[in-house]
């Protein structure tokens, strides 16, 4: 086999990686990753590197020519080539040696990190397309799709979506001619749907500002991002057409809160680190998923400013309820750690502003599908506040992993946190109610707040593409009814999660219609739960009642009536399951270059889905 030495070029640029490891490298995603000169020492002579962790190791192998295995080019003549290929057949060519060492994980097809622009992916079956298909992305859920098809694969929402300016009334299969005419239609048909009882009993607040939606990801990566300012603008669309805000709830102006209020809930060093990004003009992330631009913080200082309005407002009596509008949003963040796209902690600014307006107790409901790990361990030790969390929790496999059962509070003030966790996907209003019923509403009751805030989150919502769970706005409504029985009426609902634009805005109207007067129809004797959600209440029912002895009874009653519980049958879970699977893989995948590792994808995907979905009877 005939060889060579390394080419000059290729050592001048090995001698050099030493001073250039030193600096930021940019990955092709787009982070920044910085390398310490211990990791740095293991390129010195051009051999791939030990402690450098393996994708950077790829990369920069990749792109900087520093690994002779990978670009150890012989110079030879074509004669010579000839007489080496026939000598040794099995030899691969230098791009599949490249391949072979960059090995493709499933996170790297998910996030579409692995580049395919070598032609010399090899299936016998197929030729691969020339030219990469044009594709657009959903507006109402962020997927991708190919170019010639006119309705999401995923959600199902019209091409040309007039969401955004229509709500969730807008048609998903096609435009509206005329949108006064339709406008004058919807609100007609509104105008019977609810009816308030009196204008001094029924006054809903509505805090918004249009400088949040100025807070968004300044550079797209491989679609657009899930906490985007359509969710505001969706809502907003839908409460329009409705004649319900502006119309028949009364606006809160926007203020910018202080950072002396701020420190009531975080420390000077997270609020600073916040503020840092309004003198950025380039993209900045806190974590891979949490972003910010110049606008960030004031968006941030405007959603928390609002929420400690709105619930003056409410506490001194010149609003009975109120609805924050507000992102980006809160549940997430801690004392000193931003995530999960939140920056500062709305719901936790929102409860102590309620207790500088005199509130002795003061309860907060999450229903997101994600636990508010922020918000538990701001309050996890301190008794007037209460914190109820609803959450697809899965054994800690779903985000952020907190929430379990087991975690009750701390220091004195144990079971003032309650946890609901659920045990797997597709969670439904009958779970949701059922849970109301037996946990929420009798530690609720026996707590006695002075106001209750709910952390509204959508995300759990039919359609979500992160949630991947079923309530409708039926049962938000619901939810929503059975809470303002509490605090004499005094409730305040701030905007958390939610990224399927239909479903949250549809939710979120459903929500304020409530709090405008209406009651929704609900039997409670009608609500059967699953068997996975039957076992999840049972087991907090069990830690609970050491704390909150009024729970023993509901605890007792179940477990007599646990062999002739009759369960409600899931016929969707299969159909939600391939939704959830068809979410992880875009679909042009199909047809082009990467339909083997579709195939491997789906294929895997498929094996999981049927052992999770043993956890639905």
């Amino acid at each position: 086999m005939i060889t060579s030495p390394l080419r000059d070029d290729m050592k001048t640029e090995v001698c050099s990686l030493n001073s250039e490891m030193s600096q930021t490298t940019h990955l092709k995603s787009g982070e920044d990753v910085h390398i310490s000169p211990k990791q740095n020492a293991s390129y010195s002579n051009g051999s791939h590197p030990i402690s450098a962790p393996n994708r950077i190791e790829a990369v920069l192998c990749y792109e900087n020519n520093c690994g002779t295995q990978k670009y150890l080019e012989p110079v030879i003549s074509d004669a010579a080539n000839d007489v080496n290929m026939e000598a040794e057949p099995n030899t691969l060519p230098v791009t599949k040696k490249m391949r072979q060492q960059k090995e493709i994980t499933f996170q790297d097809i998910y996030r579409e990190e692995y580049d395919d622009d070598d032609d010399d992916f090899e299936d016998s079956d197929w030729e691969p397309s020339q030219e990469e298909p044009k594709k657009w992305f959903c507006t109402n859920c962020t997927m991708v799709n190919l170019d010639d098809v006119l309705h999401c694969d995923i959600c199902g929402e019209y091409k040309d979506s007039e969401i955004l300016s229509l709500g969730f009334f807008a048609s998903d299969v096609a435009r509206e001619a005329d949108h006064a005419e339709f406008k004058s239609e919807v609100r007609d048909g509104y105008k019977g749907s609810y009816t308030c009882k009196s204008e001094v009993d029924n006054r809903t607040a509505v805090g918004y500002d249009e400088r949040m939606l100025l807070h968004s990801e300044v550079e797209m990566k491989s679609q657009p991002h899930p906490e985007r300012p359509d969710r505001l603008r969706a809502i907003m669309a839908s409460l329009s057409v409705a004649g319900i805000f502006p119309g028949r709830c009364t606006p809160i102006s926007g203020r910018e809160i202080t950072k002396e209020e701020l420190e009531m809930v975080h420390p000077m060093e997270h609020i600073e680190a916040v503020e840092l990004t309004s003198s950025m003009v380039s993209r900045y992330y806190f974590t891979s998923d949490t972003y910010a631009n110049e606008h960030s913080a004031c968006a941030a200082r405007l959603a928390a400013g609002l929420c400690a309005d709105l619930t003056t407002a409410i506490m001194e009596g010149h609003a009975k309820n109120g609805f924050a509008l507000v992102r980006p949003p809160g549940h997430h963040a801690g004392v000193k750690q931003v995530m999960g796209f939140c920056l500062h902690n709305n719901a936790a600014v929102a409860a102590l502003a309620a207790q500088r307006a005199n509130a002795k107790k003061v309860l907060i409901v999450d229903w997101d599908v994600h636990h508010g790990n922020g918000t538990q361990e701001i309050f996890e030790a301190n008794k007037s506040v209460l914190y109820i969390s609803l959450h697809r929790h899965e054994g800690g496999r779903f985000y952020p992993g907190t929430g379990s059962a087991d975690e009750v509070g701390r220091l004195g003030a144990e079971g003032y946190c309650v946890n609901i966790p659920w045990k797997c996907g597709g969670v439904g209003d009958s779970d949701y109610l059922f849970a109301f019923q037996q946990i929420v509403l009798p530690i609720a009751s026996e707590f006695a707040p002075d106001l209750t805030i709910i952390s509204a989150g959508f995300d759990a919502a039919r359609g979500d593409p992160l949630g991947c769970c079923d309530v409708t706005p039926a049962g938000f409504a619901r939810m929503t009814h059975l809470l303002t029985a509490l605090s004499n009426g005094r409730l305040l609902v701030i905007l958390e999660g939610g990224y399927n634009l239909r479903s949250i805005s549809s939710s979120a109207t459903a929500v304020i219609k409530v709090l405008l007067g209406e009651t929704p129809k609900f039997e409670p004797g009608s609500v059967v739960p699953t068997k996975a959600g039957l076992q999840t209440v049972m087991e907090v029912l069990q830690i609970q009642m050491k704390f909150w002895p009024n729970l023993e009874s509901n605890l007792a009653r179940l477990q007599s009536e646990w062999p002739s519980f009759s369960f409600q049958n899931r016929k969707t879970v299969h159909k939600l399951l391939n939704k959830k699977r068809r979410l992880l893989t875009p679909v042009w995948w199909r047809w082009g270059r990467k339909r083997l590792l579709y195939d491997l994808l789906y294929g895997k995907l498929g094996s999981k889905a049927k052992r999770r979905a043993r956890c639905w009877p």
